[in-house]
């Protein structure tokens, strides 16, 4: 109640000085407000490549991705910055072009003019959990909280995909017609096609780690879990992994960015915490071996057509309270377990299909070819509305 309560103030505040800013003129200007930060960062740089475009990033609390204030206009877009928060909704209101990243709640209350364009460059490849209208804690919410998510989706002009199974998703879990979806692929793809890229993060990593060097990595990025925003609990047994992995391989652990941890100091030449990095995806570049459950990492880590296991260990609880995709354990790409000896196994057994993976990848990422920044970038720029009316590249 009192959390609605303060979303409905806060909401109708942002509607009224909104509305106030929309009575200045609209710009010629791309406005990206940035929660994940990686899409914005890489359809930005592909974006001034080929434009002179001013270019506005909002940058909100929760975004960790260091965004080069020299190259653009670097605006903090929360309550404790206030200045910069009225700056930052003074360009949303003037803006023609507008990218977002997520979920926000204020895309309620703006009605954006009628020559702007909305484009969710939503943070995930794939979904293997529901979400949008067809989270299934929905039925939890009040009437207006549901009638808040609407407004919100209704305000996306685009969605951008990389397959047309995330194009489905997005029909249905935010309500938009086949016309919304641009097929340009994911931005963040494109590090994945990128050879020198990886040698330079490898290089990075054992510079600072010299025990790395020579040993294969296993990567652990478990999703979000609302009982564990402040209390994350590692699930995996490090000690038995250190004794039956250790010769052969370093472990990297990164939870997912909304939780708050702490990994204990042990193994030291084993375990590497890794959520220092705010790109996960070049991190993947360095992955051997994937370990994940319910996030979306799996469906872009599956271009570099490497293994993964997926480390299920509550699925019967997720599957009531976050609502998991249909037969989840037959559409991954690799062994689904439930205890540490079953990861140990699956490695030292090799127990990964690799046909699968490659048809994994090929349902979930035909758009994502190594040039989505780049097909972004141009649609933006492209003046005939015709053209913006459907892509398919």
């Amino acid at each position: 109640m009192v959390k609605e309560l303060f979303i409905a103030i806060y909401l109708f505040v942002f509607r009224i000085v909104f509305n106030l800013f929309k009575l200045f003129p609209q710009k010629k200007k791309t406005v990206c407000v940035a929660s994940f930060g990686d899409n914005i960062f890489y359809s930005v740089d592909a974006l001034r490549s080929i434009s002179d475009e001013e270019i506005i990033i909002l940058k909100d609390a929760s975004c960790r991705y260091p965004f080069d204030g020299s190259e653009y206009t670097l605006l903090a877009f929360d309550l404790k910055h206030p200045f910069s928060f009225l700056k930052s909704m003074y360009h949303l209101a003037t803006g023609s072009t507008i990218l977002i990243d997520t979920y926000h709640p204020f895309l309620s209350v703006t009605n954006f003019k009628t020559s702007t364009v909305c484009i969710q460059l939503w943070h995930a490849a794939g979904a293997i959990k529901h979400f949008g209208l067809m989270d299934p804690t929905n039925e939890y919410r009040s009437a207006k909280a549901i009638e808040r998510f609407k407004h919100v989706y209704d305000s996306f002009t685009y969605a951008v995909v990389g397959s047309e199974n995330m194009a489905d998703t997005f029909k249905d879990s935010f309500g938009l017609s086949d016309s919304q979806i641009l097929r340009t692929g994911i931005p963040r793809s494109d590090v994945l096609f990128d050879n020198k890229k990886k040698q330079e993060v490898y290089k990075k990593i054992v510079q600072e780690n010299p025990w790395i060097a020579d040993k294969k990595v296993i990567l652990y990025a478990p999703t979000f879990r609302n009982d564990q925003l402040s209390n994350f609990q590692l699930q995996l047994n490090i000690e038995q992994l250190y004794a039956s992995l250790s010769d052969e391989y370093v472990l990297f652990i990164k939870p997912h960015p909304a939780v708050s941890y702490e990994i204990k100091d042990m193994f030291k030449e084993f375990v590497l915490d890794v959520s220092s990095f705010y790109d996960t995806n070049e991190l993947l570049l360095v992955t051997d071996i994937l370990i994940s459950d319910y996030s979306s990492i799996p469906f872009e880590f599956a271009i570099l057509e490497k293994p993964m296991i997926f480390f299920a260990y509550d699925m019967d609880e997720y599957k009531i309270i976050s609502g998991l995709i249909d037969n989840y354990e037959n559409q991954m790409p690799g062994p689904v377990v439930f205890s540490t000896e079953a990861i140990i196994s699956s490695i030292k057994e090799k127990n990964f299909n690799y046909k699968d993976i490659k048809d994994f990848a090929k349902r979930y990422n035909a758009y994502s070819d190594g040039s989505a920044s780049l097909n972004l970038a141009k649609f933006l720029t492209e003046t005939d509305e015709r053209q913006k009316e459907k892509v398919s590249i």
